[in-house]
């Protein structure tokens, strides 16, 4: 017994001299008031801004507003159950969002909570959803390709990895078509692809993530999404969020594209968030860190340097117009954020040119370091002939003694206008866009009808398809086109000419 005694007392005694003491600090404060997704906290004087706050009700909110006598907290879960004198507690990090391998295939909100009712997304580790874009010296110059499969794009505003390139335009004029089709274009490319819909109706969202499963390409995608129904928090928080997502695979070494579907909404609930917390409105009610909201987002797409693993970011922000003024407030700031853009125009729409890229307002400031060496040779005066042709027939409308030299050259402009053409989600291969460039630039397309290029451009197509596949892969296993490449496109093409001479 007294053995028995003298071992628990051994034990308590070691326990006691091994007993490391501890203080966990725990900073609460009262709920003042709530309401419309805001919450005026007192008592946490040392929270920190976009630190998350709990509150005992279940809600979670996130501190955007620090003022000496109480802290505005925007509500991202139970807005609704957060009520007048309730406890809310620092929670001490910032937002962060659960990101893997597991998170491809998967839609998510911008927490990281799963939207598909496919379970839990198991994540390999968390990314903070604000963070500081790389310096300079940890980026590279833009130097490969990413390929939209649209042609008018690849040929006349091309895209490099690691580039930021604005798609601007007015409503239903297929801004998202364009997106959607370059993530389509990734497929095989190794590129994971990254889609944020920002207040975008649910059922225009479901229709997107649709589009990606029929084509294959949402095993290659995340989608985050924060659409019309959800607070404005979340749809503030959707951006960062994707952008976090992105630079999970970047940092890993992989090239990423993410479009962020539209910034003009996300700058519409920041705009509402800002005004409840009592910000000063400035220029169309928008407070006066709104360039900022942007720039801190879209300065996070890079080129690592190798040192860095080479991976890559680019973005496609999207941006609304209103009656094609892209001098408003928001695009202007978007605009000169980005390395170019892509102004879609609705005049050119609404006639049947899709899509409706306008090529004097769209550029890319250094995509054209990154572009294929073919396309680049090929698509040399494609710029140039399309704006000379819109020039001349805003002036031939007004009178119809026209000269050959200015008929033969409207001609020619409406000739590359049917060329352009592409459907929506169909993004073209790169061999398939270097045979069209080819035949435009080699003139074989001189001696056909306007209303005859689109036959004559499925023809060519489908005849290289099946009857010359060799070109087509040796185009596109090397990215470019040689000269053995070349003398078979020439050869081709005078063999379709005798075919139909035949006819």
């Amino acid at each position: 017994m007294n053995s028995l005694h003298e071992d628990v007392a051994r034990i308590l005694l070691e326990r006691a001299r091994s007993y490391e003491g501890s203080v966990e600090r725990d900073e609460i404060g009262a709920v003042l008031s709530a309401g419309d997704g805001i919450a005026r906290i007192y008592g946490l004087d040392g929270v920190e801004y976009g630190e998350l706050v709990s509150f005992d009700s279940g809600a979670l909110g996130l501190a955007l507003d620090l003022d000496s006598d109480d802290v505005g907290v925007v509500l991202l879960y139970g807005e609704n159950a957060v009520r007048e004198g309730e406890t809310a507690r620092r929670l001490g990090k910032a937002a962060e969002i659960p990101v893997g391998q597991a998170s491809l295939g998967r839609t998510v909100d911008p927490l990281g909570t799963p939207l598909d009712a496919m379970g839990a997304v198991i994540a390999d580790r968390t990314m903070p959803i604000e963070k500081k874009a790389p310096s300079v010296v940890e980026r590279k110059s833009v130097g490969a390709p990413l390929r939209t499969g649209t042609l008018a794009i690849d040929a006349m505003v091309p895209i490099g990895r690691g580039q930021r390139e604005l798609i601007i335009g007015d409503r239903q004029t297929g801004k998202t078509a364009i997106a959607v089709d370059a993530v389509l274009a990734q497929k095989g490319t190794g590129v994971v692809c990254v889609y944020a819909a920002i207040g975008q109706k649910a059922s225009t969202t479901a229709q997107v993530i649709e589009t990606l499963r029929r084509a294959g390409a949402l095993e290659y995608t995340v989608i985050v999404a924060a659409t019309a129904k959800t607070s404005a928090a979340l749809q503030y928080l959707a951006p960062y969020s994707a952008c976090a997502v992105a630079e999970f695979f970047m940092e890993r070494g992989d090239d990423v594209l993410v479009v962020y579907d539209d910034l003009s909404k996300h700058a519409v609930a920041y705009r509402a968030l800002s005004l409840l917390l009592r910000r000063p409105p400035g220029r169309e009610a928008y407070p006066g860190d709104v360039f900022y909201l942007h720039s801190r987002l879209l300065e996070r797409a890079a080129s690592l340097s190798d040192a860095l693993g080479g991976g890559s970011m680019t973005a496609l922000p999207i941006v609304e117009t209103q009656g094609g003024d892209i001098s408003a407030y928001i695009p202007t700031n978007v605009i000169s954020i980005t390395d170019g853009q892509v102004f879609l125009q609705s005049d050119l729409f609404y006639a049947g040119v899709r899509p409706a890229v306008d090529v004097g307002l769209s550029v890319s400031r250094v995509g054209g370091s990154a572009q294929c060496k073919a396309v680049r040779k090929l698509a040399g005066r494609l710029r140039i002939d399309l704006a000379q042709y819109r020039e001349l027939a805003v002036f031939a409308q007004f009178g119809s003694d026209l000269d050959k030299a200015t008929q033969d050259r409207l001609e020619h402009g409406e000739r590359l206008v049917e060329l352009l053409k592409q459907g929506q989600y169909e993004p073209m291969a790169l061999s398939e866009e270097i045979v069209l460039l080819y035949a435009a630039a080699g003139g074989y397309l001189a001696g056909t009808k306007p209303e005859g290029v689109a036959a004559f451009r499925e023809q060519s197509l489908r005849f290289f398809k099946y009857r010359k596949p060799e070109i087509l892969a040796r185009i596109d296993a090397s990215g470019d086109m040689d000269a053995e490449s070349e003398a078979g496109l020439k050869a081709g093409f005078e063999e379709l000419a005798g075919l139909k001479k035949a006819e």
